[in-house]
């Protein structure tokens, strides 16, 4: 069975404790994305780890962004490389203001 494109991958650390705010990106990814992407992974790790990444190629890291960051600006991000015509609506209405 071929996988459908993009796969977008969420690795977290697993001594921190990260999986609920792993679990939470993703669903609140696939619920915005639904149509656009063909697969999203969690992907376990260590070390303080969190790092998003679409084709193999990082969006977003905890360690280079030393923050996490909101859902909000996480969609924009994946947006601008999947879809950038697309508009997301109340949550990018918000971050305008």
């Amino acid at each position: 069975m071929e996988v459908k494109q993009p796969r977008l991958e969420i690795e977290y650390c697993t001594r921190c404790r990260w999986l609920p705010r792993a679990t939470w990106m993703a669903q609140e990814l696939l619920t915005t994305f639904e149509a656009e992407l063909g697969e999203v992974a969690l992907v376990p790790g260590t070390g303080g780890v969190f790092e998003v990444r679409l084709d193999g190629e990082s969006v977003w890291s905890r360690q280079s962004d030393a923050a996490f960051t909101d859902a909000a600006e996480l969609k924009r991000l994946v947006r601008d490389r999947i879809a950038p015509d697309r508009r997301l609506g109340h949550s990018e209405r918000a971050s305008e203001r």
